[in-house]
């Protein structure tokens, strides 16, 4: 499994960062996924840089085909961003 979004079959996010998109075509909630790597984690950053709030628990599991751990973290806009 790739660490980019757009080639994660979970999260069904794109590439593009979320500061690139005009604030009317941002999405309210965003589930990151991804290999448990420190790129995975500055995503999550970046969303956060972007004005997005953690929503939730990270989770974490182990892909046994792959032999990785897979990371997830919800994170939504506040309320009026969007």
């Amino acid at each position: 499994m790739s660490d980019s979004a757009s080639d994660s079959p979970i999260s069904g996010v794109t590439g593009q960062a979320a500061g690139d998109q005009p604030a009317a075509d941002r999405l309210r909630y965003r589930l990151l996924t991804g290999q448990d790597t420190a790129e995975f984690c500055q995503r999550v950053s970046d969303a956060l840089d972007d004005g997005y709030v953690l929503h939730g628990s990270p989770t974490l599991i182990f892909d046994p085909d792959q032999g990785t751990r897979v990371a997830a973290q919800a994170v939504v806009l506040p309320d009026g961003t969007a």
